[in-house]
């Protein structure tokens, strides 16, 4: 009798394979798997296609190949039918291929899914669609052209935009206009008006480019999006172990454990423009589209507390040359209650001085000047606000050459606005969530840098008891670090044991502040337990080792915070990973217990730490680590190449690079910094429903974010420094916003 590997080789139809390969092998043998047929025949050259395949004897690793590029994810349905989605790739027919776990056994069908334009001919002008900004959308594409079905999604049902979103949240969308056979000149977008039920109105005042920064009466911003073209790998956000945890459309080609083959050109979106610049529309008023481009427009919608729950409607006008092109309806439900304005997701970034100086004035430090020190003040206030509207809590380095009011031993007077919330009110210009709450968190010494002597006990004591005098008498509810260093060696621990020892033995009120540190949960846990806070990062662990450490540092009543991010443990800041990944953190974050998140920077605009000088943020999407060569898988690439790490603000002035500038005084946002807000907020809906149903929230968690931080397990207990895992959350945005819906059930008792 024939083996069942010579019984695969055999050239007779699929569905008799199918059948001769049950009987010889029995059901349950992998060397029965079988690829019968594969729905539907055609999609767009843009990837997304949802495919259905029919076999035997599918089963949960199976890997699923259209031409040279991994479907993904795989999500098996039975025995019988597993569904992927597709990835970008050239028109034209490919063979689609199914291969067991271990890729030993595999079974195709030639030519059985052809990528193309599925659009009617004769299509032109602007095709538009929008989705929730989660799945990127390069400069390049066409996806509406191509196939306007396969872009359908949770917002947007082929006509209408649709969200839903609770009282004090900002909801968004990202519009996509795409300009198909000719160049688009002269587009303009407006957008301000949503009605409501009985006579409830959400709306913005149109601003001029001076009044961006002014909420109030704003409730709707939009923004026109900038690109930055993707030439290397972010190597430091995730490695390249496994194909697997490197971003979906820029994977080689991979067998079941993520061994890759192929190089840079081919990963479906090497060298592409991915969308990160969200400049307000103030700033751009009208734009061309070049032909065979798109252009995206996010937008942001504040819900106002005191909005009446029910459906609001409006409509996005698209205008060439002054003349409406076309109307877009958007439909906005909103939900019976209302998030908190102190997020439950809690969250630590820091805001630079020298870098922002260097952008704004065109010198590092202006602290003395009578001019330029209040406007740079002024500009740090408006990062602060717009961090808050985004829910995020800002921290700086408490910088010696800042000289407070107060005394060396407190912050500067423009600290106690930020601290007590009147920053935040009306008076300021402020609108959003968290009116009139204050930033909850500051650190002393940032990085390490004190104002005073590291080796006397008495002026360690001095010191503190000023510090913590001051938010006594000022502002003591809000959370404070003595931040002694950052990711020091191991020759440090004994003398930061001995910092330890000196503020906690303090005989005065400087023995209350908490002290932190940023390194590895692990080595704080064995060698610096005199220790308040730590801030650790992770791309994968051991479960029960990890586990155990944050089970023992948290019954000390110490505090835990994560710090950055890396697939496959997190989601990871670089500029060309899915959006999911930010929305993911937050997610993370609430699973595991990690008290607080924190971001290392948020304005890193000249890499000092490798010599690249000041970079050309508008351009270049690389904003650390060396650019020596060009590796033939990697891309562009050098030590610690990253794309995006350390800026989530842009300059709104730019004295560097001048030919980018806009010339106001304030921040431009990036995209990266919405997507992190949206997982925030998420968690805000998670902390009320798991007020109202623990059971049904933990297994809506448990489905969308199976796996996440250490949870992962490693491959060798013995060498933890890697894993073989595919990422254990959902890459699908729909999958996502289905899960804030369930959890609005939850909260409204549904």
């Amino acid at each position: 009798m024939l083996s069942c590997n010579t019984l695969k080789k055999l050239m007779i139809p699929a569905v008799l394979m199918a059948a001769v390969l049950q009987s010889a092998c029995g059901p349950g043998d992998p060397n029965s798997l079988t690829l019968e047929g594969v729905a539907p025949l055609t999609g767009s050259i843009y990837g997304n296609t949802m495919l259905t395949l029919t076999g035997v004897n599918f089963a949960a690793g199976m890997v699923i190949n259209v031409g040279p590029n991994n479907c993904t994810p795989v999500t098996v349905v039975s025995d019988t039918q597993a569904t992927c989605r597709t990835v970008a790739h050239a028109a034209g027919p490919v063979d689609v291929v199914v291969m067991s776990r271990d890729s030993t056994v595999v079974s195709s069908l030639p030519d059985a899914f052809t990528y193309g334009c599925v659009a009617p001919m004769g299509i032109t002008g602007l095709q538009i669609w929008a989705n929730d900004g989660s799945d990127k959308v390069t400069q390049d594409e066409q996806r509406a052209f191509c196939d306007p079905v396969a872009q359908k999604n949770s917002v947007w049902d082929g006509t209408t935009i649709k969200l839903f979103g609770a009282k004090n949240e900002v909801v968004a969308f990202n519009l996509v206009l795409e300009a198909i056979k000719a160049a688009a000149p002269n587009v303009s977008v407006s957008f301000d008006t949503l009605n409501g039920p009985g006579g409830s109105v959400i709306r913005s005042v149109p601003a001029n480019p001076t009044g961006i920064f002014d909420w109030t009466n704003r409730n709707i911003e939009l923004f026109y999006v900038r690109y930055l073209q993707i030439n290397g790998l972010s190597t430091s956000g995730y490695g390249s172990i496994d194909e697997r945890q490197v971003p979906k459309r820029l994977q080689r080609p991979w067998t079941g454990d993520g061994l890759a083959n192929g190089g840079w050109l081919d990963r479906p979106d090497h060298n592409k423009f991915y969308p990160d610049i969200a400049v307000p529309l103030e700033l751009e008023p009208t734009f061309n589209i070049a032909a065979g481009q798109n252009q995206s427009i996010w937008t942001d919608i504040f819900i106002p507390k005191n909005s009446a729950p029910g459906i609001y409607t409006g409509n996005v006008t698209v205008s060439q040359n002054g003349t409406t092109v076309t109307t877009v309806p958007v439909q906005l439900t909103v939900r019976g209650f209302a998030l908190p304005d102190v997020p439950s997701s809690k969250t630590m970034v820091y805001l630079g001085y020298a870098d922002l100086s260097e952008r704004y004035y065109g010198q590092r430090y202006v602290d003395n000047d009578p001019v330029k020190g209040p406007g740079l003040d002024l500009i740090r206030d408006r990062h602060f606000q717009m961090a808050h509207r985004h829910k995020i809590a800002m921290i700086d380095e408490n910088d010696p050459w800042e000289a407070s009011e107060y005394g060396i031993d407190a912050p500067r007077a423009v600290w106690l606005p930020r601290l007590n919330g009147s920053l935040f009110t009306a008076a300021k210009g402020y609108d959003g969530p968290g009116i009139g709450t204050g930033n909850g968190i500051y650190t002393v010494g940032t990085y390490g840098i004190w104002t005073w002597s590291h080796t006397d006990e008495q002026e360690m004591w001095d010191h503190t008891n000023a510090w913590e005098s001051w938010f006594i008498a000022n502002s003591p509810s809000t959370t404070r670090y003595m931040f002694l260093e950052d990711e020091p060696p191991a020759s440090d621990y004994a003398q930061i044991q001995q910092w330890n020892k000196w503020i906690h033995e303090n005989p005065g009120p400087g023995s209350t502040i908490r002290t932190f540190v940023a390194t590895s949960l692990l080595d704080a846990n064995s060698s610096l337990n005199g220790l308040a806070s730590v801030g650790s990062t992770i791309g994968q662990g051991d479960t029960a080792t990890w586990q155990t450490a944050l089970d023992s540092w948290k019954a000390k009543g110490k505090t835990f915070m994560m710090y950055n991010g890396k697939r496959p443990a997190s989601g990871t800041f670089a500029t060309e990973a899915e959006g999911l990944d930010l929305r993911e953190i937050p997610w993370g974050q609430f699973k595991k217990g990690v008290d607080r998140w924190f971001f290392w920077e948020s304005t890193y605009y000249n890499d000092y730490q490798y010599g690249r000088s000041e970079n050309n943020l508008f351009h270049d999407a690389q904003t650390f680590g060396t650019n020596d060569y060009d590796d033939s898988s990697l891309g562009r690439t050098g030590s610690n190449y990253m794309n995006g790490n350390g800026v989530l603000f842009y300059p709104g002035t730019d004295t560097v690079h001048q030919a980018d500038s806009y010339g106001v005084e304030g921040p431009i946002a990036s995209i990266r910094l919405k997507l992190w807000r949206r997982g925030i907020q998420d968690v805000d809906y998670l902390t009320l429903a798991m007020a109202k149903s623990p059971a049904r929230t933990k297994a809506i968690i448990d489905a969308l974010v199976p796996k996440v931080l250490w949870e992962n397990g490693v491959n060798e207990i013995n060498d933890p420094s890697f894993v073989k895992a595919p990422l254990g959350w959902s890459a699908n945005p729909d999958d996502w916003e289905a899960a804030r819906a369930q959890l609005a059930d939850i909260i409204e008792g549904l």
